[in-house]
């Protein structure tokens, strides 16, 4: 959707637009992108900037009408109506509404940020004050890298940037390297690099007169002290705030693709999309051949609202072209997704081509349900060398949950955090959407009675009330309700096997069951069980399709010599998974992610 870069100083910076020029160059990641940049000398404040049409920022500087206050954006505000509507009565001239946070800032100052909603950030140049603010998203989604050196701090939506113009942080930062290998990224604001950390959430950071000054102006705590509602009215409460913030994630000139699946978060979209939503096109991302569960279930959905939709597959070149898809994964992402993660942007392109704006459910059950999935990967420790076994030993346990609301964790944890890369991934071809991010709609959740905290029944109520239509087709976990209890019971029982044979097969496959791993695949093929609810299968295609590639990473000079491996277990770890004898489809993934960051953003940026 877009990225911001750049460097505030104390005073002028010889040849500050140049270094600006190259940061923003190594974050053009397709040729539809729109660059720019912006400067003010005399202050110190150097930006530009990447778009992706046709994101909120759409690749621009937002001016007021004196050009002495400029804000640059990256990512998306949702506008509450009546803000553009107040700004016009006060005088203020607005440039299609796009411009109307430079005026709320004119009203309200920095404070203004408290109220946005979306996934954002930005820097805010007054001219008047000599003042300049860094900002960015309450949950820190929209993420911020930032170094500083002597009086200059350095700021970028993309580590690489800073990589590019930094020779000194091109190296891994040990505990962000001990996070990575223990959960599979890093936390709190530490990140891969050496020196560069993540902007908090809900941060402002003020620059004025050589001065930093530090805030946060949102904290979890204020909505975790709001009361808790009686189930009815939580019910009420959920049908009404969804319904009246859906539209906004529809507001759009160009045409918005629904990334349908088979559960309920999609369903729940679908049901309550607005009459005026028309310009609308539906797709499922799916595997080589056949069906799953979401594919069946989105196509039925689809026709049952009156949308088109289409299969979107993985083809011969996604294969043929693995090593190139690994490489632009892990470059995009800063390394926040890897090896195993090559296929999301390559959905997303041909996504790209249906609509320029991808609306999802992401984040839906992690938010309204409490379905997690962070926590440690349980790498093997014979891959590592004993040194780096020291420093895993200390993160080991940082990740806790005990005492952290559930709302709070999904939210302000395991979205920014954990499921980063997928999101990093995917934006770098669309426009990036859900509602399961709202202010509004998060907010709520923290007053989910405790005996519908994991229910899916307020969403299956919120369907039906909707759309009674929707309701009466299942999901790819649950039968719909009202389905006779005999009936209802075996659909879910054959729902929740076949799910676990399902991972089972691609991602949980035990060591010790490897010797029955052919007998397993001739069964559940035969059955056809295997496959209908999963299409990424990086297990066997490490082993088939992939293994050539994978022979040769493991076995080049760099990985050997790289110093975080046990070097006799590497070669070893390679051959028992190409023959079968066990699984190590996690331990592969870490392996390629880190010789592929080295080669990528460390060796491959030559000095300016």
């Amino acid at each position: 959707m877009g990225a911001i870069a750049g460097f505030i100083s104390h005073g002028p910076v010889a040849e500050g637009e140049r270094l600006v020029a190259a940061m923003v160059r190594s974050m053009e990641h397709e040729p539809f992108y729109t660059l720019g940049n912006y400067a003010v000398p005399e202050l110190g404040f150097y930006v530009g900037w990447t778009a992706c049409e046709p994101s909120f920022a759409a690749g621009r500087v937002f001016f007021n009408e004196q050009h002495d206050v400029a804000l640059i954006l990256s990512g998306e505000c949702f506008v509450d109506p009546e803000i553009p509507s107040n700004l016009r009565r006060k005088g203020h001239q607005l440039d299609s509404d796009d411009n109307w946070l430079v005026h709320l800032y004119e009203e309200e100052g920095e404070q203004c940020v408290e109220g946005l909603n979306g996934l954002f950030s930005g820097l805010l140049i007054d001219k008047r004050q000599g003042a300049a603010f860094l900002f960015n998203d309450r949950y820190g989604a929209e993420r911020v890298y930032w170094y500083q050196i002597k009086d200059t701090t350095y700021f970028a939506s993309e580590a690489k940037a800073l990589l590019r113009v930094l020779p000194e942080t091109q190296a891994f930062d040990e505990y962000g390297l001990a996070d990575f290998l223990t959960y599979g990224c890093t936390l709190e604001g530490r990140t891969l690099f050496r020196g560069i950390q993540l902007l908090p959430a809900a941060a402002i950071w003020s620059f004025k007169h050589g001065q930093c000054r530090k805030r946060k102006y949102f904290s979890p705590e204020t909505w975790e002290l709001q009361p808790g509602l009686s189930p009815e009215k939580f019910q009420t409460e959920f049908q009404e705030t969804f319904r009246r913030v859906l539209p906004r994630y529809f507001g759009s000139q160009a045409k918005i693709g629904i990334s349908l699946t088979g559960g309920l978060d999609t369903r729940m979209i679908m049901a309550c999309r607005p009459d005026s939503a028309r310009n609308v096109v539906c797709y499922t991302f799916s595997g080589e051949s056949g069906e799953t569960f979401d594919d069946r279930l989105a196509a039925q959905v689809a026709k049952a609202c009156g949308l088109e939709h289409r299969l979107l597959r993985l083809g011969p070149d996604f294969f043929s072209d693995f090593a190139s898809h690994v490489d632009r994964t892990v470059y995009v992402t800063d390394g926040c997704f890897g090896a195993t993660g090559a296929h999301e942007i390559y959905f997303n392109r041909q996504a790209r081509q249906l609509a320029p704006i991808r609306l999802t459910g992401n984040y839906g059950s992690e938010v309204l349900r409490g379905v997690s999935t962070f926590k440690s990967i349980g790498l093997s420790p014979v891959l590592f060398n004993p040194e780096l076994n020291c420093a895993l030993d200390s993160v080991t346990g940082s990740l806790t949950n005990g005492n952290t609301h559930p709302v709070t964790f999904a939210a302000f944890r395991e979205i920014p955090w954990n499921l980063f890369g997928c999101l990093a991934a995917g934006r770098s071809q669309v426009g990036f959407r859900t509602p399961y991010l709202d202010n509004e709609v998060v907010a709520l959740a923290y007053q989910t009675p405790e005996t519908l905290r994991k229910s899916p029944m307020p969403s299956w109520r919120l369907v039906k009330a909707s759309s009674p239509l929707l309701s009466s087709i299942p999901t790819d976990r649950r039968p719909a309700p009202g389905t006779p209890q005999p009936a209802a019971a075996l659909s879910r029982l054959f729902s929740e096997a076949t799910f676990k044979l399902d991972y089972l097969s691609n991602e949980g496959w035990p060591h010790w069951m490897s010797p029955f791993d052919f007998i397993f695949t001739r069964v559940t093929s035969s059955l056809k069980i295997v496959g209908l609810h999963k299409y990424l299968h990086y297990r066997q295609w490490f082993r088939r399709e992939l293994a050539d590639y994978l022979k040769d990473i493991v076995s080049s000079t760099r990985t050997q010599q790289a110093p975080f491996w046990n070097r006799r277990f590497l070669a070893k770890m390679a051959t028992e998974h190409l023959e079968g004898r066990h699984n190590y489809v996690a331990e592969i993934n870490a392996v390629l992610t880190l010789e592929a960051i080295e080669r990528l953003l460390f060796r491959e940026f030559a000095p300016l």
